[in-house]
């Protein structure tokens, strides 16, 4: 069985470019607002760095602009909260099964995470169970909650439970962490709303939207896509049918403009991933605006 956590990096590395690292790593820093650091040394400015970390003094002085690097006096803990219900296993629209855009998702920020020192963890589930994994702060251990991603979704039954999710993570960690929620795009609830809103008073909270394929085609298509939890086939004759697809169009935007404008009021950091080729940039383009928010 081949290991999910190079598999991830080669994306990263690919779609970043290995020159582009240190403007991940300065995004990744961007998460830590507020931890508590020590001095370590100066190195030379490069691209992606944060103004705030420019010594200018030093930088006066040597006549070329360095910045401050330092070392933490506590590890931190990105928790990830990823459903992991049969309906994460629907095809994404680059028509490869969701859960390999939530692999690659938690392993792009988690192989940051484990590669500046801190911990990861993991909340996964369902609507009939939901489990919690010990911390790490090695690739071994982020290789192993991938794996578990992939094995518990393939054999899920359930469908997912956002919900059971995110209410275990309030009532059972106390403890303040920056919380990654990797979920499906289903339309928020008022229930859903009332436990973003208390994780967010506990945690610092990011999230993460894994949208889904079209149901109806745009065009006429032999092709048949059916629900992965009850097994239901979408009639073929829907394809390419405008009316329809007008319909659908309408009420995906809705939710998606109400799910936006949620996390923007609650300046909870948001982005959805919708193609493997796109979604590391995705990623750090919301860890940059995340910067600038706070910078």
């Amino acid at each position: 069985m081949a290991s999910l956590l190079p598999q991830v990096k080669s994306k990263l590395f690919i779609s970043s470019g290995r020159s582009s690292m240190h403007q991940l790593d300065g995004a990744y820093k961007s998460l830590l607002h507020g931890r508590s650091l020590d001095f370590e040394d100066l190195r030379r400015y490069e691209t992606g760095d944060q103004v705030r970390d420019i010594d200018w003094r030093a930088s006066a002085r040597l006549g070329n602009l360095v910045v401050k690097r330092t070392r933490a006096t506590r590890a931190q803990t990105v928790l990830f909260v990823v459903d992991t219900g049969r309906t994460m296993a629907a095809l994404a629209e680059d028509g490869a099964p969701k859960q390999e855009l939530s692999i690659l998702a938690m392993g792009a920020l988690g192989y940051l995470t484990v590669r500046h020192g801190d911990d990861v963890g993991l909340v996964s589930g369902d609507a009939d169970r939901v489990r919690r994994m010990q911390t790490g702060s090695s690739e071994a251990a982020l290789e192993h909650m991938l794996r578990t991603i992939e094995t518990t979704t393939a054999a899920a039954t359930a469908p997912g439970s956002v919900d059971d999710l995110l209410d275990f993570v309030a009532r059972t960690i106390a403890q303040r962490m920056i919380v990654v929620v990797i979920a499906d795009e289903d339309p928020l609830t008022e229930r859903t709303e009332q436990l973003i809103r208390r994780l967010r008073l506990q945690h610092d909270l990011l999230w993460i939207t894994v949208a889904d394929a079209d149901v109806v085609l745009a065009h006429r298509s032999a092709s048949v896509r059916s629900d992965v939890v009850s097994g239901w086939r979408v009639p073929d004759f829907v394809n390419g049918d405008a009316e329809v697809l007008a319909e659908l169009t309408e009420l995906r935007e809705q939710a998606e403009d109400h799910r936006r404008e949620f996390f923007k009021r609650w300046e909870i950091d948001h982005t959805v991933l919708r193609n493997q080729d796109y979604a590391v940039g995705e990623i750090l383009q919301m860890l940059n605006r995340r910067s600038r928010a706070r910078s």
